[in-house]
């Protein structure tokens, strides 16, 4: 059964200028119109089953991605992997990422991307399944910071993101799901590091660790 969508977004047209005008710019030579790969993505993002994987997630890391733009080596690479990053998302799956950076790979590739532009979205797609790009890997760094700055809002923002995180998972038991988000939280509390650009470090890491660390307590870990 196909998924259904939410109604309309209301950045929904202006979205989808933002990224006709990113895909224009990557077609070398021409190609299809970008408007019906736009349309496509942004019917994914609004899919009904999604609570945080949204498409106000969608242009939350857009705009992130768009102001942390002078630390990526081709910030249009990184743009390009912020629309397919969670293009493909069911809650009971573990393979989201993958088959994401796959609909990149095809997407792109029939809208006449070149063949090395495809390669880096599609690895940086990749990339976010653990947030733990290489050093040195400016675009990766840029674009696991956009995606995990959520966890540097204030109180109430990170808990209506844990509470839309919790929703998605609702068909998993409440002992199950406390044990494996207390796992998520430690593995992301793990490195010295959270946040690799200076601007994240300066702005986001010491905010999100504190959260991260709250909402550990509250699930009794």
């Amino acid at each position: 059964m196909p998924a259904t969508t939410a109604p309309r977004h209301a950045a929904h047209d202006a979205l989808l200028v933002r990224w006709t005008e990113l895909l224009r710019r990557n077609q070398p030579s021409g190609g299809p119109d970008p408007v019906p790969y736009g349309e496509n993505l942004l019917r994914r993002w609004a899919e009904q089953h999604r609570r945080y994987h949204t498409t106000d997630h969608l242009l939350a890391v857009l705009d992130r991605a768009e102001g942390l733009a002078a630390y990526a080596d081709n910030p249009d690479a990184v743009l390009l992997a912020v629309w397919f990053h969670d293009a493909v998302y069911r809650p009971d799956r573990s393979e989201n990422e993958e088959r994401s950076a796959s609909l990149a790979e095809r997407a792109l590739t029939e809208a006449g991307v070149e063949a090395e532009l495809v390669a880096e979205v599609a690895r940086l797609v990749r990339l976010t399944t653990d947030h733990d790009p290489a050093p040195g890997d400016r675009n990766g760094e840029v674009l696991c910071d956009a995606d995990l700055a959520v966890l540097a809002g204030s109180p109430q923002e990170y808990a209506e993101y844990a509470a839309a995180v919790r929703e998605e998972y609702a068909f998993v038991p409440d002992d199950a799901f406390r044990a494996g988000r207390a796992e998520i939280l430690r593995q992301l509390l793990a490195p010295e590091r959270l946040f690799r650009t200076p601007y994240g470090e300066q702005h986001w890491e010491r905010r999100a660790r504190r959260n991260l660390a709250t909402e550990l307590d509250l699930l009794g870990s």
